[in-house]
């Protein structure tokens, strides 16, 4: 009853009881936004600001993208404390996507306090936005400055070590984590971090004697070519990762560096089946192919690899590659296809099409695709043969044979126009298109009409009379 009793106080602008009612509602349940909002708004209205900001900030804590909540407490800061007005300012501009603003009001509330707490809190919320904002440079200097406080959390060592990489400064990263566990930070996160940079530096042996993940420790003895302790390794956990993805690369790695690529290939089978569509299922396949000297697969998996990674350029090479080695895969020529279409280059693309449709006259994407084409550059005839295999396929596609009608009727073929808008009618459900066709039919019977070969037919013409 008392939020009903409290909105009754408030109505009638009796605002102390209301705010005391609210208080009630509080006390049973602190995380109804509503109640939250009812408290800040009669606390500024009875001048009670330090609560109002309490209840406020107690909101943000359940809905951090409140931007009301923000406006409120920065009227409430505006005259109090220069420092939080800046931080709710910033944190604002943060919900409402403004970064370059956020980064200018967080600096601001720099210059407003000297406390290591809150200067701390604004170096770290501004590296990370420089980050959002790709500018790594100036989110490696705020996280510098960061260590150079008492008690820095792991997470910024973390995070700096991550900047590092992104930029591939990967002696930094490394250094920056060897720095953390000078520092005490002995947790098993920064061991990992630093563990995976060592492997990435061919460190292998420093990497081992840092690790506590057994597949780390796998991975490392795989780098030292200790391939019988590795093995080892790999059967003393075959049951307990069975199903893990990281456990079947190593596994699929291991038998790659020992030469028994099958073996290889059937792990990297089983890493695809729980990690679906990884593109280091396609650059292991791609190695192991390599390595038995199967060029045509090698090239198909080097271009699925490179299209997962963004490189359609260099998957369409791959791709053509694998033609020049086998021209009969209709699955690789389709992806090819597509490939070059999607990358503007039409003419390329229609080859693949028709080589498509040599290897399966029956294949109606590329029988459309190579019909839209001729359209588009006006060679009617050829985009009638191709609807005509069409129609041969889907043999009751009304809309397809009245397409096929008009498009004869286009090139002045009145005996095969005629003929197909009788096939029309003889299939569609009766509507006003039906009968408009029925009209369109009578005058096409008593009309004469000449052959047109089309824009493509008329220029061959004329060079043929040269």
């Amino acid at each position: 009853m008392s939020v009903r009793q409290a909105e009754i106080f408030e109505e009638q602008e009796e605002y102390q009881k209301a705010y005391e009612e609210y208080l009630n509602a509080y006390s049973s349940n602190p995380k109804d936004l509503n109640v939250l909002e009812r408290l800040g708004h009669n606390a500024l209205l009875l001048g009670k600001k330090e609560d109002a900001a309490k209840f406020y900030n107690e909101m943000l804590q359940l809905d951090a993208t409140n931007v009301m909540v923000y406006e409120e407490l920065m009227n409430i800061y505006i005259q109090t404390d220069k420092y939080k007005y800046y931080i709710c300012r910033g944190n604002l501009h943060s919900v409402q996507q403004q970064y370059e603003h956020a980064i200018n009001d967080y600096k601001k509330a720099l210059n407003h306090t000297q406390e290591d707490g809150d200067i701390m809190n604004t170096r770290f919320v501004l590296a990370t936005l420089y980050e959002q904002r790709g500018e790594n440079l100036k989110a490696i200097d705020e996280y510098l400055k960061l260590l150079n406080y008492e008690n820095v959390d792991e997470v910024v060592y973390v995070k700096l070590a991550n900047v590092y990489m992104k930029d591939s400064m990967i002696p930094s990263a490394i250094e920056t984590l060897e720095r953390a566990i000078s520092k005490g930070h002995n947790s098993d996160n920064i061991k990992e971090n630093l563990a995976n940079l060592y492997i990435k530096e061919g460190l292998n042996d420093k990497a081992l004697e840092i690790t506590n993940n057994e597949l780390t420790e796998i991975k490392c003895l795989l780098g030292l070519e200790r391939f019988n302790d590795a093995k080892s390794k790999l059967d003393e956990l075959s049951d307990k990762y069975s199903q893990n993805p990281t456990y079947l690369s190593l596994a699929a790695e291991y038998y790659f560096a020992t030469g028994d690529f099958d073996k290889a290939l059937e792990y990297v089978d089983k890493f695809d089946n729980i990690q679906q569509n990884s593109p280091l299922t396609y650059q292991m396949r791609a190695l192991i192919y390599e390595s038995k000297d199967d060029s045509y697969r090698a090239h198909v998996n080097w271009a699925k690899y490179n299209i997962l990674r963004g490189n359609k350029d260099i998957a369409i090479n791959e791709y053509l590659n694998a033609y020049q080695v086998k021209n009969d895969d209709a699955t690789m020529i389709s992806s090819l296809a597509t490939l070059l279409e999607d990358s503007g280059d039409k003419n390329h693309a229609m080859e693949m099409y028709e080589r498509l449709v040599q290897l399966d006259d029956t294949d109606k994407i590329a029988l459309q695709k190579l019909a839209e084409f001729r359209e588009s550059i006006g060679d009617y005839k050829t985009q009638a043969d191709y609807l005509e295999k069409l129609v041969e396929i889907d043999k009751r596609n009304f809309q397809l044979i009245l397409k096929l009608a008009q498009l004869y009727e286009r090139l002045k073929n009145k005996p095969d126009a005629v003929a197909y808008y009788k096939k029309y009618l003889s299939i569609a459900p009766i509507n006003e298109e039906t009968e408009k066709i029925k009209i369109k039919l009578d005058t096409l019977e008593n009309t004469a009409m000449e052959e047109d070969e089309g824009l493509v037919g008329a220029i061959m013409k004329i060079f043929s009379k040269r």
